[in-house]
């Protein structure tokens, strides 16, 4: 009986193990970008450490906002390049800076993608310290190349992960929601992005564009390209040096095996993608657990009217008097209890209905059946949220891709939005009542939810399986378009129409030459004739 036992319990193990394939843990290298990419590409850590598979993550002592967690230091090992300590919040800061101050008009477009990109010259100069800091580092280097990574995960907008994974001999995956004016995407990835309808990256347009949408959004396009070429071409010279041999940040970036985009169709407009760009957009998101008791008891206190959620993000931590004035007024007008996570001064016309905190469970608030409405600089982590529990917005964006993030959430009909530099007080309170009071922007955000609930397979769940993939198959070719292998003119068929114009044209000059011997040749016997 023992052994009959025995032998049933070994074959229920063997039909488990058949159900549930095998077993692969693997060794991950992590090239993170700050803010709000990080929280992305933690989320994604945490589930692959969940499945056994271990981290080593290296990261600036100058960091932000790159924090990993102490609950997997048994899985997870940081190393920290040295660096110098003002950098990356002053870069920062002037970001926000440009785009708060000086948002580009028809008259002003030059001079702000000029200025963008002198920015960004410090951003890759920033990037490229960091770099040389871990190549010339030949302790670490030896270090990495014992370690027997399988894959490294990167985030393309801070350059330097895919040289590592090249350098290293391992296959790379990509995490992004769009790279600096969509360019590696289209220029590294060989994503087809027609202007006639696929909107140019910080041009807050539509799919649907009139004709001067269209000359807008060619010349964006046009525009991008140039200063992609002007300040990150310097890379190409790098990297050629980093490999020993000739090549290019684009060439290079090309050899990512899968491209994780963060976002989804519930968002997104639709366009051309390849197979191996994957949308993994709202990956973040979960169902709301219970509040803090006195936040609880805050939100209830709101009875049938319900609650308004408010933050700027973790990067706009203050602002000027004048403007947190306009914004607390408004506040005060609503019937709503209102829950604003702000950092700066308590304003003077805070009203009794609005609560200050440091900080808030944003995600567990939004969920919360009393919630009515969002108000949200345009960040995709919390747009992504708001779109999970079916809460419409009012977006107040105020630089990088929110523009585009809350034109995208009008367009779907779930959103309305303030413009931050002209603001008043009726503005920020009428954008707040129509979308609460306005039925159809509620209903509007509930079939996005109904969208991002709608998948085969949960966004983290598909973002594991293809990093996962990746490193049981050693890569993901297979995925990857012929586009790598061709140069631009070929790409664009140009040597294959000047072959066919050199053709045609040599056919008509034939013919041209023949009929005008012919004619010659005519009049001559017409001539002849005569005489």
């Amino acid at each position: 009986m023992k052994t009959a036992s025995s032998k049933k319990c070994l074959q229920l193990l063997l039909f488990q193990a058949v159900l549930l394939g095998p077993a692969f843990c693997g060794k991950i290298l992590v090239w993170p970008t700050e803010g709000s990419h990080w929280l992305n590409m933690n989320v994604i850590i945490q589930e692959l450490i969940r499945r056994g598979h271990s981290f080593t993550i290296l990261v600036s002592n100058a960091t932000l906002y790159i924090e990993p967690r102490a609950k997997a230091t048994e899985k997870f090992e940081t190393y920290y390049v040295p660096f110098t300590k003002d950098v990356p919040e002053t870069l920062i800061n002037g970001i926000v800076d440009l785009w708060l101050n000086n948002r580009p008009t028809v008259l002003t477009f030059w001079q702000f993608y000029k200025e963008l990109g002198r920015l960004s010259v410090g951003w890759q100069e920033m990037n490229k310290m960091m770099c040389d800091a871990v190549l010339t580092n030949q302790e670490l280097m030896a270090r990495l190349q014992g370690s027997g990574f399988d894959l490294l995960l990167s985030d393309p907008v801070t350059p330097c992960g895919e040289l590592l994974a090249v350098k290293l001999g391992i296959p790379f995956v990509y995490s992004l929601r769009f790279s600096p004016a969509f360019t590696l995407e289209r220029h590294c990835g060989k994503i087809p992005t027609p202007p006639s309808y696929t909107p140019a990256a910080l041009s807050e347009l539509t799919d649907r564009m009139s004709f001067g949408d269209r000359v807008k959004n060619f010349v964006s396009y046009h525009l991008q390209d140039y200063v992609f070429q002007s300040y990150w071409g310097h890379w190409d010279m790098y990297y050629s040096k980093a490999l020993g041999k000739p090549t290019t940040l684009c060439e290079t970036m090309g050899k990512a095996e899968i491209w994780l985009i963060r976002t989804y169709w519930d968002f997104e407009f639709p366009r051309p993608f390849l197979p191996n760009f994957e949308f993994v957009g709202g990956l973040h998101c979960q169902p709301a657990k219970p509040l803090p008791k006195e936040m609880e008891e805050f939100v209830q206190s709101s009875g049938e009217h319900g609650v308004i959620v408010f933050t700027l993000g973790s990067m706009v931590h203050s602002l000027s008097d004048e403007k947190s004035n306009v914004i607390a007024k408004a506040l005060s007008q609503l019937p709503q209890k209102v829950l604003w996570r702000y950092k700066g001064k308590k304003p003077e016309t805070l009203g009794s209905n609005t609560r200050i905190y440091d900080w808030i469970p944003q995600n567990d608030l939004l969920g919360h059946p009393l919630t009515k409405a969002f108000i949200t600089h345009g960040g995709t982590n919390g747009l992504y949220e708001a779109i999970y529990h079916g809460i419409p917005m009012v977006g107040i964006p105020m630089f990088a891709d929110q523009h585009d993030n809350i034109a995208h959430m009008v367009a779907k009909g779930a959103a309305v939005q303030v413009d931050f530099n002209t603001m008043k007080t009726q503005d920020l309170a009428d954008a707040l009542n129509t979308v609460i009071y306005n039925s159809t922007y509620k209903e509007n955000a509930l079939k996005l939810s109904k969208i991002q609930h709608d998948q085969p397979v949960k966004p983290l769940d598909r973002a594991v399986f293809w990093i996962e993939f990746v490193m049981r198959h050693k890569g993901a070719k297979h995925l990857r378009p012929a586009a790598h292998h061709l140069t631009w003119y070929q790409y664009h068929s140009l040597d294959v129409l000047a072959f066919l114009f050199t053709c045609t044209a040599t056919v008509v000059f034939i013919l041209f030459k023949c009929c005008l011997c012919c004619c010659r040749r005519c009049g001559r016997i017409a001539k002849r004739k005569k005489e």
